[in-house]
């Protein structure tokens, strides 16, 4: 069961996908991703992908797909303790299911524990098929000292 934070409200996220959207924006402006849903404890990250992240044969990138799988679990991060922007990666891992084809990728990420300083989730990726997963993922983020 996860712990419970200060400013934290039970059952639903303590951000929107459009405040964290705001956030991406004002960090990393033009990027093709972003938050497409967000509830408590978990967060849907999509990015649209074009050439220059696609392999020969029309196939998503490996460090593509690693990439919406991190930005998933920061943005769950997110739904429990609020925009910290320096809660950072500490650790994932991912395993290839299947190439992945399409023009937009998407990933949920699920928290199964917070603590005050390591968050643990795992992810699915998929492109046009939630019941068919590209990826899974697991991995820890760490919050900031206070």
């Amino acid at each position: 069961m996860a712990e419970e934070r200060a400013g934290e409200r039970a059952g639903e996220s303590v951000v929107s996908a459009e405040e964290i959207n705001r956030f991406l924006e004002a960090e990393f402006p033009g990027s093709s991703s972003g938050c497409e849903a967000v509830g408590d404890g978990w967060a849907i990250a999509i990015a649209r992908t074009d050439r220059m992240q696609l392999r020969p044969g029309g196939i998503v990138s490996g460090p593509t797909v690693f990439a919406v799988c991190d930005a998933a679990l920061y943005y769950a991060c997110f739904t429990r303790v609020g925009i910290e922007p320096m809660t950072l990666t500490s650790e994932l891992s991912i395993r290839f299911l299947r190439p992945a084809r399409g023009a937009e990728l998407r990933a949920r990420a699920d928290l199964h524990q917070v603590g005050r300083r390591a968050i643990i989730g795992s992810i699915v990726a998929w492109t046009d098929d939630p019941s068919r997963p590209v990826a899974v993922a697991q991995g820890t983020y760490m919050r900031p000292t206070v």
